[in-house]
């Protein structure tokens, strides 16, 4: 039983790392919403309310890492970047629709006090 606990633990740290801060759902939500159009780095910074160019690259280049984004760079000029949503990333999904779901839930809750 330890054992189990320990591996919970490991997997439950390894999530909330790669979820952890507010930004990275926002980013998957956008591309969601927007699966079916290119997005565009500067598109991306307008279309995300309240975040900076910096912290989006960051961002991004983490949920690369992670291979839940993929970057597509255009041989343009000025070069453009494009980013969308792996398979693997829209695995999450179903998740991140339950945590928008129990958000909505508990600001009702917490709105009524």
């Amino acid at each position: 039983m330890p054992e189990q606990c320990n591996q919970a633990m490991l997997a439950l740290r390894d999530s909330i790392e790669i979820w952890g801060g507010k930004w990275k759902l926002m980013i998957l939500l956008y591309l969601t919403i927007k699966v079916n159009e290119k997005n565009y780095f500067m598109e991306m910074a307008r279309g995300i309310p309240g975040i900076s160019g910096k912290m989006l690259s960051k961002e991004l280049k983490d949920l690369e890492m992670n291979q839940l984004v993929k970057r597509i760079v255009h041989d343009t000029k000025p070069v453009t970047v494009e980013y969308s949503i792996t398979e693997y990333g829209k695995s999450f999904v179903p998740i991140a629709e339950q945590l928008l779901k129990w958000g909505l839930s508990h600001r009702k809750v917490v709105k009524e006090k």
